[in-house]
């Protein structure tokens, strides 16, 4: 893994970023390991290794708009199992047959990362297998496929310079603490007497957070924190 991470590292063009993610599939043994972005003003980056006619297809299929990969993961901050997804829709069984039949996997696994200027990415493993082995894998492998996830981005982001964060300010181990509660999906109330503290004080961190990452709002915060690094769920 540490070789892997040095190759991920030192990528010096989004080409690389191709040869590495292989080398990571191969690795876990998977199917498919992807790595997608989409920027707030819409453009795209991909590095994966989906056959090239299940991406054309995709795309002429315009999967994007039904596909509950990206509709539930853009709901939320937390890495999902396809299982978990609501797969109930004709469209999206239609879609599930499709790309089966294209070797996509029957289980998948997708990690959302955010980041500045509304760009959002998902870092995606899927294979075919059992319910059984695929729960053992996501299991032992959870933590590290976080961990890429966010190396993979990170690099992305190095690499175009317009779209890089700018340098914040260091929070307090407080609003770590509150940033991570919420990033966990806490309710305030609920962050507030974890914390022990009143929600006007809770309130006050928040707000000093924000103002810190130059977030709009505490979804905002919370999302540039986690892109950042700042805070790990």
């Amino acid at each position: 893994m540490d070789g892997m991470f040095k190759a991920l590292e030192g990528a010096s063009e989004l080409s690389d970023l191709q040869q590495v993610i292989e080398v990571f599939r191969d690795h876990f043994g998977v199917d498919h390991m992807v790595y997608h972005w989409v920027s707030g003003a819409g453009e795209q980056y991909g590095c994966g290794t989906y056959a090239p006619e299940w991406v054309q297809r995709y795309l002429e299929q315009e999967y994007l708009r039904i596909d509950p990969v990206i509709q539930g993961c853009y709901q939320r901050f937390h890495p999902v199992d396809w299982k978990r997804l609501d797969w109930s829709g004709k469209a999206a069984r239609a879609l599930q047959k499709d790309a089966i039949a294209h070797g996509i996997g029957n289980q998948g696994y997708s990690v959302p990362v955010r980041g500045p200027n509304g760009q959002f990415a998902l870092f995606t493993v899927s294979h075919n297998c059992s319910d059984d082995d695929w729960a053992a894998f996501a299991e032992a492998h959870r933590r590290d496929l976080i961990l890429i996830a966010h190396y993979f981005n990170q690099k992305a982001l190095e690499l175009e310079p317009n779209r890089e964060p700018k340098p914040a300010q260091a929070l307090s181990p407080r609003e770590v603490d509150v940033m991570t509660f919420l990033a966990m999906g806490y309710s305030r109330a609920q962050v507030a007497q974890t914390l022990a503290i009143s929600e006007h004080t809770l309130r006050a961190y928040v707000e000093s957070a924000r103002f810190k990452l130059g977030a709009s709002n505490t979804l905002h915060a919370v999302a540039r924190a986690l892109s950042r690094g700042l805070i790990v769920i």
